[in-house]
Order: C-alpha cells, then structure tokens, then sequence
C-alpha cells in the first residue's frame, strides 16, 4: 500500500514525563481559540469498543501497549475538512532505558493533501523547544533541529542505516564547508512550508567530516555527499518511481549563512511528492483511523443514526420472521402429539413430501417420533 495523497503521517517519541499531559493542554487551548473545531481524550479499549463509523467492519485498534488515543477535526482556510489521532504507547523497553512514550499520528483530509496547510503534529503536540516531542525513534535524532552525526565512524554508519530504514520521514544530510554562525546553524528545513517541515530530519556533517560522511552514505546507501553541500538520503521502502536517481537529488553547494537554500528545498519538496510505499506500522495506524473514528460531525451523527435506524429495522424484521417460524413450529408440534395419543396411539401415515413442505419443522419432529416405533413396523 502506498502513502494516500490525502494523508499524513508521523511516528516519534515524548521523554518527558508527562506526554498525555502536553496533548490534552495544547487541544483545550487550540479549541479555545477556535483552530480545532473539537477533540476527544479517550481510553484506547473504550474507543475501540465504541466505535461508530464502521460499526460492522473488524476492528482497528491500537493494541494493548497503548496508552490514550486522541482525536482532533479541523477545517484548513480554504475550508477543507482534517481528521487525525494521536495514540501515545507505552514501550516497557525504551521506558526502562528513559527513552519515553512513543506515539503514533495519522491525519487524513478530504482533499489531496497541502504542505501550506498546518502540521497535524502541532495541532497536538505544542511548537515549542521547551516540549520534546519530536525525538525520531532512531536515539539523538529529532525533527526541529540540527542533528550532527557520530564522531566515531561505526556509530555513523549505523545512524545513517538506522535511519534509512523504515523511517516515517525524508532525510537530509548538509555538509557545512565551514563552521557556520548562528544564523547558519539553524535547520535549513525551517524554511520549508508547515506540514512539510514535520517531516523532515536534518543530518548534519562537521568540515571535518568530510571524507567520513561521503565514504559512509557511499557504502551504506550508495549515494555520495559533496563538500559544502547537500543530498536527500534514499530511505527503504525506496519510493516506486523510475525517476529517483541520487544525483538529481544531489545538491553542490549549501551556504549555511541564513539565506534561503532555494535548490535543496525544491528537491525536498519533489521527493515528498514521489509515491512510497507505507512504512512499517503506518498502514495499521492509517486504517484504524478510518475504521475506529468517534469524533463526528453534526451530519456524520445524522447518517450514523440513520444507518442504525435501518440496521435495527432489519434486525426487527429478522427477528419476526423467526418469530413465526418457531410459532409454525410450535403449531406443528402440538398437532403431532395429538397424532400421537388419538385413540390406541397409533401414527397416521405421514402426508407426502412436497417441494413446500420439505425441511419444515414438522418433517423433524416426525422424524424424531419415528425413532419410538419398533424395527417391525409396530409401535412401542
């Protein structure tokens, strides 16, 4: 299954003590101020037994390391309709090594999806450093920032195989020429439009690192890094486009001064746009949000309470018809005991078979009742 063009998704880790504390205080705070038109805080078993849209369909859940499940609706400024969920998990490893909560985001739109439109990740989760949210799961990387690579060379290596491998993100990897100022070691990826810059991890080399980066994306992705530029790592599954090719997305000169590096963005922007395989668990938290949804709109809860109204009426009516037949039956059980103690008990002879007739309940309850007659003929 490939990544919809109406979705967005992200997968990340909280360290903080209170994950589920920082979700609930950013939504009362968006829905105050009228950017979310409403949430749900709900406990993942509950939610998976009340779901309403798909009433009928296997469920979708979580799974039992969940912690909560959230769910916030938006409307984009141009009017289009955003469902998401958050689902914070509780992973007994990484908590015992304080590596935190992991979540799990999905957002879906009515329409093919915008990078002008707002991140989904900030609607939860708030923008802002004091709140680290955005550790990837791969450990010492994050999303806002800056993520300079290993000294040691082996550490480099596996950070970059580590990160290539079923990643939720686009990667990058910025050779700085020399050691830039402060402007310069700001994430090139801020200038990016929202929902594009939450999917992004930046991987920077030192001007010392030259060589080492270049020899390490060479032997572990087979791509090459230019000194003082820039190129948009492969990640597996690789996208199913003939057109990806590691020069085109091989950039010959960054200046890291601040300004707009106008190149390397256009190449993040057109890799964001290749069709991609989902990665690992994106697929089930896609359909658990299609499938386990509770946050419905005044017209949603109209069509649900209609279709309920049709599933009861043929629940009714199914429910009648079994009703008359187990009264059929009851009729024709009764007139069979007649049969049975009229006069000496003798059975009459049974009425032939019919095509109407054939498989009724009085057909079984004769059956039965012949089982009482001798093997002679004669009746016990």
């Amino acid at each position: 299954m490939t990544l919809p063009g109406t979705a967005w998704l992200a997968r990340g880790r909280h360290p903080g003590p209170e994950p589920e504390r920082d979700v609930r205080r950013n939504l009362i705070a968006l829905r105050a101020a009228g950017v979310l038109d409403d949430f749900l805080d709900l406990d993942p078993v509950e939610a998976v037994r009340s779901t309403v849209l798909h009433p009928r369909e296997e469920s979708a859940g979580p799974g039992p390391s969940a912690r909560r499940l959230f769910e916030a609706r938006w409307r984009t400024a141009d009017g289009v309709m955003v469902r998401a969920q958050l689902t914070t998990y509780d992973q007994t490893s990484r908590r015992a090594k304080g590596e935190g909560v992991t979540w799990v985001l999905a957002a879906e739109a009515d329409l093919p999806w915008s990078p002008l439109w707002p991140s989904p990740a900030t609607m939860f989760w708030p923008d802002s450093d004091r709140i680290p949210w955005d550790h990837d799961s791969v450990p010492g990387v994050r999303l806002r920032t800056v993520n300079h690579l290993p000294k040691d060379e082996s550490e480099l290596r596996h950070r970059l195989r580590d990160c290539s491998r079923s990643t939720w993100y686009i990667h990058i990897l910025v050779h700085e020429a020399m050691t830039p100022d402060a402007k310069g070691q700001q994430p090139v990826s801020a200038f990016l439009p929202p929902s594009l810059r939450h999917r992004v991890v930046e991987h920077r080399a030192t001007p010392e690192q030259a060589q080492i980066a270049d020899f390490a994306v060479k032997r572990e992705l087979n791509v090459r890094l230019p000194r003082g530029g820039a190129v948009v790592l492969p990640t597996e599954p690789r996208p199913l486009s003939s057109d990806y090719d590691p020069q085109h997305f091989t950039v010959h000169s960054v200046f890291l001064d601040g300004s707009e590096p106008t190149e390397l963005l256009g190449l993040v922007r057109e890799f964001a746009g290749l069709p991609r395989p989902l990665p690992e668990g994106a697929e089930q938290a896609l359909t658990q949000l299609r499938r386990n949804w509770h946050l419905l709109t005044p017209e949603e809860e109209l069509a649900h309470a209609q279709a309920m109204v049709v599933k009861y009426a043929e629940a009714l009516e199914a429910m009648t018809k079994s009703s008359d037949l187990y009264r059929e039956a009851a009729e024709a059980a009764q007139a069979a005991l007649a049969e049975l103690a009229d006069g000496d008990g003798a059975l009459r002879p049974p009425v032939p078979r019919t095509a109407g007739t054939a498989g009724s309940p009085l057909d079984a309850l004769r059956k039965r009742l012949d089982r009482f007659r001798k093997p002679n003929g004669h009746d016990v």
